[in-house]
């Protein structure tokens, strides 16, 4: 496969929270330090093409770590809203990879510049969601320990095919991106910019038009698909553990998809080929991205960014007038 579309002169590059902290390490800086760093080797190719370029990141793992550590301390220190702990994750995050990605960047000889931009992102505190939690965040649990979890702290728990029990909470869909204004000239100075980690911190706007926090955690890829839409970028690429998409997964019918419409996508969806838990949510931004006027999304493995752009892997999802 190749697309004519391959290097495009803007770019939103989504990257999921578990290809930047997976579940087989303890979390610990040293871990977080190297898995930035191979973070930046993928991305060092497509930063040096010069395109115009946002970075967004998932956090699901991180603040779950976050909450629970503070909800072990309670009794010594205070803990904070769910909305202050995104606002920690996303800036701890962001750090690691601005470093390598600046860092990889020099190594090649290249000064362009890598910036950070805490992002709130209003939602609506109408939003179903709120009466009913679905997004997992932290670690997974036996059953025994979610019901302790439960007990003690009154997280709400619910099991996750594959992977045990985890506490979720309530992930409204994003209204506006805060400071869209300034992503948009940081970026056409032709700094990579990282934004909207997370998903963004969950915020409501009141009827004076000042905003606060919410408890919550946003989607990082619906997110991103907003974002992209909202400045105009027509290219939006999900990175995350897997090579390309698949339906029956895990079965001995698995096939994966090279290159879909998004219609075809919505009847696979229709179908319930991607679980809530897993690629769902990265096929509901994808849709969503398109169904607002993107041309092209790309889900592929961090690994494979560069040849995933230019066709050469991922599932490419595209609008049904460029099929």
């Amino acid at each position: 496969m190749n697309d004519s579309r391959a290097i495009p002169e803007r770019l939103l590059i989504a990257i999921g929270g578990n290809a930047i902290h997976p579940d087989n390490i303890r979390g610990t800086p040293e871990e977080q330090i190297d898995i930035a760093m191979a973070t930046g080797r993928a991305l060092v190719p497509i930063m040096a093409l010069g395109s115009e370029l946002i970075v967004t990141h998932g956090n699901g793992p991180v603040v779950g770590k976050i909450h629970l550590r503070q909800a072990l301390a309670r009794h010594r220190v205070e803990p904070m809203s769910l909305d202050i702990c995104v606002a920690h994750s996303q800036g701890g995050i962001a750090y690691l990879l601005m470093q390598a990605l600046e860092n990889a960047l020099r190594k090649v000889g290249n000064k362009r510049h890598v910036v950070c931009l805490l992002t709130q992102v209003e939602v609506d505190p109408q939003d179903p969601a709120f009466q009913n939690p679905t997004k997992p965040i932290g670690a997974a649990y036996d059953e025994a320990e979610a019901k302790a979890l439960a007990a003690e702290l009154g997280w709400e728990m619910r099991e996750e095919k594959g992977r045990g029990w985890r506490h979720v909470v309530p992930s409204p869909r994003p209204k506006h991106i805060v400071d869209i204004s300034l992503v948009r000239a940081l970026a056409k100075h032709g700094a990579v910019v990282i934004a909207g980690g997370g998903g963004g911190i969950p915020v409501v706007r009141q009827p004076d038009g000042t905003r606060r926090g919410i408890e919550a955690v946003i989607d990082k890829d619906l997110t991103s698909a907003h974002m992209a839409r909202v400045l105009g970028i027509d290219d939006m690429m999900i990175l995350t553990a897997v090579s390309r998409v698949a339906v029956d997964y895990g079965t001995p019918q698995q096939r994966d998809l090279d290159r879909v419409t998004v219609s075809e996508l919505k009847a696979l969806h229709a179908a319930g080929q991607f679980p809530p838990g897993s690629m769902g949510p990265k096929v509901d931004a994808a849709i969503r991205f398109l169904e607002m006027g993107g041309k092209r999304c790309i889900i592929a493995h961090l690994n494979e960014a560069l040849p995933a752009l230019r066709g050469e892997t991922g599932t490419h999802i595209v609008a049904d007038d460029h099929a």
